[in-house]
Formats: C-alpha cells, structure tokens, sequence
C-alpha cells in the first residue's frame, strides 16, 4: 500500500528539521574552530567569517527576497562550513563538535549584524546619491 502525501510531507518535514538542526550545529563548529588555538591563520579568518555569517541574527540578502533570500541559507552557509571544515585538522573538529554539543545556548554574532546593516546602510546612502545625481544632471 502507497503512504498518504499526509506521510509524505510528514517526512519531508522531519527531514528538513534534521538537515536545520544539524546545520545549526555545524555552525557552532565552526565558531567554536575559529577560536581554537591550533586551528591554522586562513582557516581561522574563514572560519570567522562562515561563523558570523551563520550566527547573525541578520542576513545579508533578507529571506523575503524571492529565491536569493533562501539562497545564502540553502548555498552559502553549507559551502562556508564545507570549506573550513577541509581546511582544519580533523581532531580540532571533532574536539569542537563535542563542545558544541554539550552547549546549552547558541552564540549570536552581533558585530556580524552590525556590519550587515551598515552594508544596507551605506548601499540606500549610495543609491540615494546616484538618484540625486541622475535628477540633477
């Protein structure tokens, strides 16, 4: 007997939630390996970057952008965390999994969300300028 589309999507759900919690995880990996001492320079600057990217409680392109709002969470987060994780030596990851396991509340990258709003910022102040100049030329 073929499973209801109830069961269907009950599982899609179940599966999404998984990958979520997971890539959650993964991301406090990587904030935990970018502040471990034997984590290399290049990785460690990457892993700054993926980490705070991840952790800000703001996106560079908002969700209700249509496609490019998921993209960012769909490609960029998993790709970043991809990368560090082949740059890094597999005992400081599996050392970092195990601490971001144990962790009771995730970190929140406010510097990350203060520098997002800024690049809004200043993107509006220089669109703004652009309009005026094209007004008055």
């Amino acid at each position: 007997m073929r499973p209801t589309r109830t069961s269907d999507a009950g599982r899609l759900f179940a599966t999404l939630g998984d990958s979520a919690r997971r890539l959650r995880r993964e991301a406090i990996t990587v904030y935990l390996v970018a502040r471990h001492p034997a984590t290399p320079g290049g990785a460690r600057l990457l892993a700054f970057a993926v980490a705070a990217y991840a952790l800000s409680p703001i996106d560079l392109i908002p969700d209700f952008v249509p496609v490019l709002g998921y993209l960012d969470d769909l490609v960029l987060v998993p790709l970043g965390i991809w990368l560090v994780m082949r740059l890094v030596p597999p005992a400081v990851i599996a050392e970092c999994r195990e601490r971001a396991g144990a962790m009771a509340e995730r970190p929140v990258a406010r510097g990350a969300a203060v520098l997002i709003v800024g690049l809004w910022l200043a993107a509006a102040v220089w669109a703004c300028w652009l309009g005026w100049r094209w007004l008055h030329d």
